[in-house]
């Protein structure tokens, strides 16, 4: 019998195979994009057991911004977008459901934060 991989309040992308990475690619395109809430949390759900992250009551997830963003330092994080320290780097554009945020660690070691 095998034992199910331990769930993290957090984990890092680039310890995740280059095909759940797809995956995991693919569930949070289809939440960003999706017309519906049942659809939202569907795909929601999908990236996060992808992830090995236990599903937040919120159903909302996000990889760190700093993992694509000009002048990021590359983290990487998969994190609750309801957790403590999150920090929004840009607001979600017309037709899709996501925001780009910042982890906990980068919100409070180097924030970002949407200029006023």
């Amino acid at each position: 019998m095998t034992t199910p991989a331990p769930v993290r309040p957090e984990t890092d992308y680039r310890t995740l195979t280059p095909r759940v990475q797809d995956a995991f690619d693919r569930a949070m395109e289809r939440a960003d994009h999706a017309g519906t809430n049942d659809a939202y949390r569907t795909a929601m759900t999908d990236a996060c057991i992808l992830a090995g992250l236990p599903v937040p009551a919120s159903r909302n997830i996000a990889r760190c911004s700093c993992f694509t963003d000009t002048g990021g330092c590359g983290c990487a994080a998969v994190f609750d977008t309801h957790a403590v320290g999150v920090v929004v780097t840009a607001p979600n554009a017309p037709n899709r459901n996501l925001s780009e945020l910042q982890c906990p660690t980068c919100g409070h070691d180097h924030p970002r934060p949407i200029p006023d």
